[in-house]
């Protein structure tokens, strides 16, 4: 193939042709009439400055930091409900150190999105996986694409990639809603006049939100006179079918001020992404007869049965679970995902009955609007050993 100098490092990665970049019309038939034969044009990549923000900077908060090693093994959506300056966005903005660099199929596909958008330099495609970032204040037309171009939007050029939204009961209510067709079937499409257009749009959500309005409803001192109702209406602004997608829920409490004298000792972020890498590993090695399936957030059916069903007696914990929480049949599948995930990070054969305990309690509502249920003793005494494992330390 002979493409224009400036797409050759990025068509050169089409490893099934040989590829020519030319520089002029001239060059070509110079080419094609032996007078001045082109070399083959080489893959490019773009290598971007390295964050220097580490796992090991954020003191205290030690579940937090092991739900963030949990979505970022599988790519699972995350929710983080916390006061101000608890932490959400400076763990947020760990999670790129975390990820495994994109193959070289996944890299194309994302280019092809950033080449449409115009986004791509001549130096090739970027293996990297940073988070997107849209406002709160973003348009539909941003977030989810479209306009008079048809142009994608943030959640397809987050494609493999992290979208992370931050003040999430801020955004629109119809923006909200219609990322939940996207985060279920990993596209996005909207009709124009003479064409439907669709993008592919795979990405790992992961959202912050205060728990009301002015931030502080814990804090007696400093929440505003509607507590506690305001932060169930202000919650309330995620609907349920949209919070059910999210399979990690967190509570993020403020940090402690005797954590914030701890020095910065704990895990670094490199240590923490070889376990993620491993998990990955053992992810593509069980779905490598299954093309469609890449990492356990793609499983269903027979697949995720087979390979997330725990024994009888561990089985019967999660349907009591189930049961006391009101679980959907997506959240119940949802649990077994996150089981499967927390099994692989601790390279163990089967899902056991710490991995569903550690599950189900990221799984617990998350905010003051989504209270514990009653009857739900039990189920949630079940979880609390590994919940109580998990606040000392972050290893699996």
């Amino acid at each position: 193939m002979i493409c224009s100098k400036a797409s050759g490092a990025e068509a050169a990665w089409v490893e099934a042709i040989a590829v020519i970049a030319a520089p002029s019309l001239a060059a070509v038939l110079h080419h094609l009439t032996g007078k001045n034969l082109l070399e083959l044009a080489q893959p490019g990549e773009v290598t971007t400055r390295q964050s220097p923000k580490d796992l090991s900077d954020v003191k205290g908060q030690e579940r937090d930091k092991r739900a963030l090693e949990i979505a970022a093994a599988e790519r699972h959506h995350m929710l983080m409900v916390g006061p101000p300056g608890s932490g959400k966005s400076m763990l947020a903005a760990r999670l790129p150190g975390l990820l495994p660099p994109l193959s070289p199929a996944e890299a194309l596909e994302t280019s092809m999105i950033h080449s449409l958008a115009g986004l791509l330099d001549e130096g090739g495609i970027s293996r990297e996986r940073p988070f997107h970032e849209p406002h709160s204040t973003a348009s539909m037309a941003t977030i989810i694409g479209g306009g008079r171009s048809a142009k994608p939007g943030e959640i397809s050029l987050a494609h493999y990639r992290v979208l992370f939204m931050d003040e999430f009961p801020e955004l629109p209510r119809q923006v909200l809603e219609t990322l939940r067709q996207p985060v279920k079937t990993d596209e996005v499409m909207f009709a124009r006049a003479n064409a439907h257009v669709k993008y592919p749009s795979c990405f790992m959500v992961i959202a912050a939100a205060n728990p009301c309005r002015c931030g502080y409803l814990s804090d007696a001192a400093r929440a505003c006179t509607r507590a506690p109702e305001c932060g169930a209406d202000y919650l309330g602004r995620i609907s349920g079918p949209l919070l059910d997608r999210f399979d990690l829920r967190l509570d993020v409490p403020p940090v402690a001020d005797s954590d914030l004298e701890l020095p910065c000792d704990r895990e670094p972020s490199a240590d923490v992404a070889q376990r993620i890498i491993a998990a990955r590993r053992r992810q593509a090695e069980r779905y490598a007869e299954i093309p469609q399936y890449v990492v356990n957030a793609d499983a269903e059916g027979s697949p995720l049965q087979k390979h997330a069903t725990p024994d009888a007696e561990d089985q019967a914990l999660l349907l009591e679970i189930a049961e006391r929480f009101g679980l959907t049949a997506r959240g119940y599948h949802r649990v077994m995902r996150v089981a499967r995930t927390i099994s692989d990070l601790a390279d163990s054969q089967g899902v056991e009955r710490a991995h569903i305990a550690a599950a189900a309690n990221f799984r617990l509502p998350a905010g003051p609007s989504r209270s514990q249920p009653r009857n739900s003793r039990k189920a949630a005494a079940a979880a609390q050993p590994e919940k109580t494992a998990m606040a000392s330390d972050s290893r699996p």
